[in-house]
């Protein structure tokens, strides 16, 4: 683990970010860690990052020569995203990801699929309007009504709810076959998925409320071992 913390931490990546969005999660969290060329992003709003994680094939000289050389991990690793290699090097009991949606549609998929590929990180990912985590065994969201959830499977999934305009219960789900949103919340919702296979899409006015959520989350999806232990 390159960055281990008893609380949140914030990961930039290197899309753009949205006015205000930083302001925003640093009332949330205050370590801030880059993928790559987010440490240009972090820079530009004044923050200097604590870690930087990636390839290095995209950060300028200007960002490395401002953060100091114990402060990069570059890893070579051409198999995995530099998102990727940030989710297995960091042990927090959340992270909030901004700056890896929005920019390419490629970048964003992968992301998604990283989220998959590493159940047992509690991570949030930020949008311009939204923002989406992988859904943990069960969840409870106090939801106001008329909220927006969106459920998008990415793999074969299924489970129940309660509090959603158009129940699940009964439904497999997969990204070839059945997906689940634009679906709405008739108030407070309880999801259960029997595999750590569902992404959960709210509107990012939700943020404060998926955070709390996500921490008050007692089960989630087991870590492979050390390497993806959480704080």
């Amino acid at each position: 683990m390159i960055v281990r913390e008893t609380e949140p931490v914030i990961l930039i990546g290197g899309a753009s970010l949205p006015e205000g969005q930083v302001n925003h999660v640093l009332r949330l969290a205050r370590v801030v860690i880059a993928a790559d060329s987010g440490a240009d992003s972090a820079l530009q709003h004044g923050i200097t990052p604590q870690a930087v994680i990636g390839d290095f094939d995209s950060i300028s000289q200007s960002a490395r020569a401002a953060i100091p050389e114990a402060a990069q991990f570059p890893d070579p690793d051409q198999d995995t995203t530099d998102f990727e290699k940030c989710l297995r090097a960091i042990a927090a009991p959340l992270i909030l990801g901004l700056g890896f949606c929005g920019d390419r549609m490629d970048h964003q998929l992968a992301a998604c699929t990283a989220l998959a590929r590493h159940p047992w990180q509690r991570c949030i990912l930020l949008g311009e309007r939204d923002l989406m985590f992988l859904c943990p065994p069960s969840l409870n969201l106090p939801l106001p009504e008329g909220v927006r959830v969106s459920l998008f499977p990415m793999g074969a999934v299924e489970g129940v709810s309660q509090g959603l305009k158009w129940p699940i219960g009964g439904l497999n789900l997969a990204p070839d076959g059945r997906i689940a949103t634009s679906n709405a919340a008739l108030g407070p919702v309880h999801l259960a998925v029997t595999a750590p296979k569902l992404l959960v899409i709210l509107p990012l006015e939700m943020l404060d409320m998926t955070v709390g959520a996500l921490r008050a989350t007692q089960a989630y999806w087991p870590s492979p071992g050390k390497e993806g232990d959480r704080a």
